[in-house]
This record gives structure tokens, C-alpha cells and sequence, in this order.
């Protein structure tokens, strides 16, 4: 058997650092144009390859970056150190992030990918500086990866790959059963075009002009807020907690299971199937989920106002309460310079769109069984994500064979 060698980065290809030499970089005209600008942001929440981004160049932009083509493995300098994904789009990025160009001869850009993650916490820990951690070129280059002959690289780019192919595979689908269940609501409930919205006349309201029979009621209601806390004597032994650092817009991240005797204080909102929780702290960065169908004993923080839907179903209420215009009502009500925050209060004193009782449940039908879908498809990708992150530092580091890794990918499949 060929031995593995310890090379350094640049043996294995091309690599530069990005381009964003214009000063100062928040100039406005380098701005949403054309171009994709990955960010270390995006590259942080990439699968494998990154194909969505959050910001643009326009031409000024491109003109003092570099727009790097498909397949470049792109490494974060700066920030959230150590962070990669390969390009799935044509982007530029600034210099805070490394692109690496792979010599076909020499190595596979998926296995680099992954042989960089496996040395992720190295090299955070060279990275580390008085007043701000940065990870020069020079540092990255100093450091050398373990890399197999080309054949077994590919081998095992491919059993890792199959892993975060299916990764992406179902969050692309997420995405899609998001976005019918957001769009049948918008076109329902926001532009009025309901089945036989036709034959119902538009009326004046106090609320500003509504379908006849509609209108608007305080959130209390058709919904209990915070309608359970978890009492100590009747605690389960074992918790999964769930804090505003483990939720994202949109999805609970983890759940940190602890006894109860070494939980935090705030572990005391009960959640139930449907559940709803909105973080009290900053309103503006969107950190909600919606709970289905949860063991007995997950808790989530004092920190969310726990949503559970009454007299709606409870995939209208999320729906209601994610829209722009209920995030803008949170956020200019919201208290505090440092630490923006609501309480219960203001979501007691928030206000939702009652439709009337039929169409309100054709939603319901057609909504929740996407939620449910969505909630099984995410908990396939913790798995998966799981197994994947099990098997890559005992392949990367030669500890498991392919051929045994190659096995154990079909038993999983």
C-alpha cells in the first residue's frame, strides 16, 4: 500500500487569497449588481458547495475583485476561522477568505475539503491573536495536511460526498415546502386570492379594507402564550434544552440534552407539538422555530415566548407571526440600546388576521403535513450529518479503511 505524505497546501494546487481592494469596502457602488459576493458568513452556512449568497457586486465591484469559477474550494481566514465550501456558482470574495484551486494530477477538491475541516481545530488554535484571531497565509501554509495517493482520495471524497449530497438534496427540498406553504399563505391571506375570493366583496374596516367577514383580533384570543412552565419537583431527570443560541430562523439547530440539576435557571418553557418559540432578544435577527412533535422532556429557554395556536391551526399562526410585517412590529417595539428585546407583553399586545373559519382550516390541511415534512426531512439531515461527521476524522486520518467505510456506506444507504 502507497503511504499517505504530509504536504502543505500549496502542493496540492493554486492558493490565493481574495480581492476586495477598494477602501472603503461599504462604498455603496460596489453593490448589488450581477456578480455573487460570498461572504465568510456564507461560507459558514455552505454544505458542500455553496450556491446561495447574500450579497452582490455591481461591475465597480467585480473590477477591484476577481470573479472565481466553479469547483474553487474557498477557506475563511478571518471571523468564523477554518470554515470551507466549494463554489457551486462563479463568485468573487473578499480577502478574509483563501481560494484553492486544485492540481488534477495531484488532488481532489472534495478530499482537500474535507482534510481542511479535519484540521479545523488546528488551525484555530494558530489563529488566535491579542485583540482580534486571524489566520494568515503564511500560517495556513505552514501547516501540512496527511493526503493519500489521488485514487484513495477520490474514494473517499466520493463516501463522504454521498453523505452531504443527501445533506443538500433535502434542504433543497426544505426549501421547496417552505416556500409553498409561504406562498399559498401570501396568496390567501395577503393579496386576497382565496378560492372564490371572487364572489366576496372587499369592504372598509377600521383595519384598512378586507374580505367581508374578515378581521382582526388580538393575538391572546386564538392563542396561549407561554402557556406552561416547567416546575423543578416535576422535572424529568434528563432534559433537552433548547436555548436562543441553538435556534436559527426557521429551525431549532440543536437540542443539548443534561440532566436537570445542571441545566440553566431559564430551562422552564414547556413546549407541546406545534409549538411556536420567538426569542425575546433581538427580534431582528429572526431566531423562531416551529416544534413538532417533541419528546415529554425538551425544554426550551425563558429566553422565547412559547406560540400555541387555539382557535387557528397552528401552521396559520407560524405563518402569521414570521411574516415581515409582524418582524417589523417585534423589532420597533423592542427595548434596550445594547440587547433589543420584547417580552410576552408585546406579543399579548400584537394583533392577527382572522380569515374565516373554513378557509383558515383548508390552510391548516394544506400546511401541515409540509411542516411535518420538512421536520422529518430536517432530523434525516441531523442524522446524516451525524454519521458523516463520525466517519470523516477516522477516514482523513487513515484510522478506517476505505474499503471498510465503503461498507458501512452501503449498510446506511
Amino acid at each position: 500500500m502507497i503511504p499517505w505524505s504530509q504536504v502543505r497546501l500549496d502542493a496540492l494546487g493554486t492558493v490565493e487569497r481574495g480581492r476586495s481592494r477598494h477602501r472603503p469596502r461599504n462604498d455603496p457602488a460596489l453593490y448589488d449588481g450581477p456578480y455573487p459576493f460570498v461572504q465568510t458568513g456564507d461560507i459558514k452556512a455552505a454544505g458542500l458547495r455553496l450556491y446561495e449568497y447574500t450579497q452582490t457586486y455591481s461591475e465597480a465591484g467585480l473590477a477591484q475583485s476577481r470573479l472565481w469559477p466553479v469547483g474553487t474550494l474557498c477557506f475563511t481566514i478571518a471571523a468564523n476561522i477554518g470554515d470551507t465550501a466549494i463554489l457551486g456558482i462563479p463568485a468573487c470574495f473578499p480577502d478574509s477568505v483563501v481560494g484553492f484551486t486544485a492540481d488534477p494530477e495531484v488532488a481532489d477538491v472534495v478530499f482537500v475539503k474535507y482534510a481542511l475541516d479535519y484540521a479545523k481545530l488546528r488551525f484555530t488554535s494558530i489563529s488566535r491573536g491579542a485583540t482580534q484571531d486571524n489566520l494568515s497565509l503564511e500560517k495556513l501554509l505552514s501547516q501540512q495536511l496527511s493526503i493519500p495517493p489521488l485514487d484513495t482520495q477520490r474514494r473517499i471524497a466520493s463516501i463522504l460526498g454521498a453523505y452531504d449530497d443527501l445533506i443538500e438534496v433535502n434542504r433543497r427540498r426544505v426549501g421547496v415546502l417552505e416556500e409553498l406553504a409561504r406562498g399559498l399563505f401570501e396568496e390567501w391571506f395577503v393579496r386576497f386570492r382565496f378560492p372564490g375570493h371572487e364572489s366576496v366583496p372587499i369592504v372598509d374596516t377600521p383595519d384598512g379594507p378586507l374580505p367581508e367577514g374578515w378581521r382582526f383580533s388580538k393575538l391572546p384570543d386564538v392563542a396561549d402564550i407561554n402557556a406552561a412552565s416547567l416546575k423543578p419537583k416535576q422535572a424529568p431527570e434528563c432534559i433537552g434544552y433548547i436555548d436562543i443560541a441553538s435556534v436559527s430562523p426557521g429551525q431549532v439547530d440543536a437540542i443539548n440534552w443534561m440532566p436537570f440539576t445542571e441545566a440553566p435557571g431559564r430551562a422552564r418553557r414547556i413546549v407541546r407539538d406545534g409549538s411556536i418559540l420567538w426569542s425575546n432578544v433581538r427580534p431582528n435577527r429572526r431566531s423562531h422555530a416551529l416544534i413538532l412533535s417533541p419528546s415529554s422532556d425538551v425544554i426550551a429557554s425563558t429566553g422565547f415566548t412559547v406560540l400555541d395556536a387555539r382557535e387557528v391551526p397552528f401552521s396559520y399562526l407560524y405563518q402569521w407571526v414570521t411574516t415581515e410585517d409582524f418582524v417589523g412590529y417585534l423589532v420597533g417595539n423592542a427595548t434596550g440600546a445594547a440587547y433589543p428585546a420584547v417580552t410576552a407583553a408585546t406579543f399579548e399586545r400584537a394583533s392577527i388576521l382572522l380569515p374565516c373559519t373554513e378557509l383558515r382550516k383548508r390552510y391548516g390541511e394544506f400546511a401541515a403535513p409540509l411542516h411535518r415534512q420538512k421536520s422529518a426531512l430536517s432530523e434525516a439531515n441531523e442524522r446524516l450529518t451525524s454519521s458523516r461527521d463520525l466517519l470523516l476524522p477516522r477516514l482523513i486520518s487513515g484510522q478506517l479503511t476505505v474499503a471498510a467505510a465503503e461498507r458501512e456506506l452501503e449498510l446506511a444507504a
